[in-house]
């Protein structure tokens, strides 16, 4: 069963989705299930993970709604204000919610590199393991620091990383980011989400040799048991389109046992998500 563990659905708006920049022209526009639906039967995908792209706790209500509609929306990953001193009533009041499975914050998009360590957020974050619910991290690799001392407060948590945590592949930046990914792995309950390289890479001329050396760092840091294939779509259509994305990753761990492939196309996000 392929899932795919990244993707976003939206009715396009100028000011809401002001981070689509010029350079993102190709998806101010509307993205909904039926046009994914089209995308996955063409490239043999099952499901997804339908992941918050709005910090509001109407972008949450809306992808439920949309998951409610749509067979292959499995699980989604929605935005609650993790620092508001009603955290706790606020998760308490979503506990019905089964397709509901974690949260995410846009914290690259914070201008403090500290932020994952403000004790509001910590507070908040503290009370995801009792509901049973998973965070995903979105991050710069400025911010792997502080993302590094984040995740160890936290053992039992179930972190994930987003798009490999964003290294600037366009301009070959690599140890900084690889020392520090390499560390964060050795926290077992941190999983990584093969996913948005194209898109750190140069829109129009990458190659899949240059993102290839990302790609092997965060296999041999985190194996086959903690990576998630992603497609990022659509965001990802700046650079490509789906088939690409997903030929990416397929190609790259087809040196991979059968069993380990099946891991990283799905099973991994079945046992993450708890779908």
């Amino acid at each position: 069963m392929i899932i795919d563990s990244h993707q976003h659905f939206w009715q396009y708006h100028p000011v809401k989705h002001a981070w689509i920049d010029n350079a993102m022209a190709v998806i101010r526009k509307d993205f909904m299930p039926n046009d994914l639906a089209k995308v996955y039967q063409e490239n043999g995908v099952d499901g997804c993970i339908a992941v918050e792209a709005d910090q509001n706790p109407v972008e949450t209500d809306f992808l439920l709604k949309l998951a409610s509609e749509t067979n292959f929306i499995k699980g989604v990953v929605g935005w609650i204000d993790l620092r508001s001193d009603t955290i706790e009533s606020n998760l308490e009041a979503r506990k019905s919610q089964e397709k509901l499975k974690g949260f995410r914050h846009v914290v690259q998009a914070e201008t403090d590199h500290n932020f994952l360590l403000r004790p509001n957020f910590l507070r908040g974050v503290s009370l995801l393991e009792k509901h049973n619910y998973t965070y995903d991290i979105l991050i710069f690799p400025h911010q792997l620091g502080a993302t590094l001392e984040f995740v160890k407060r936290f053992p039992n948590q179930k972190f994930i990383i987003d798009h490999i945590a964003k290294p600037y592949i366009k301009d070959s930046f690599y140890d900084g980011w690889a020392v520090l990914m390499k560390e964060i792995a050795k926290q077992e309950n941190v999983f990584c989400k093969l996913s948005g390289m194209i898109t750190e890479a140069d829109y129009n001329h990458w190659k899949p040799e240059q993102i290839h050396p990302y790609m092997n760092l965060v296999l041999e840091a985190f194996g086959s048991n903690r990576l998630l294939f992603g497609s990022d779509w659509p965001v990802c259509l700046v650079a490509g389109n789906y088939s690409k994305v997903k030929e990416l990753v397929v190609n790259f761990i087809s040196k991979l046992s059968a069993n380990e492939q099946q891991n990283i196309m799905g099973a991994n996000a079945i046992k993450f998500y708890n779908l």
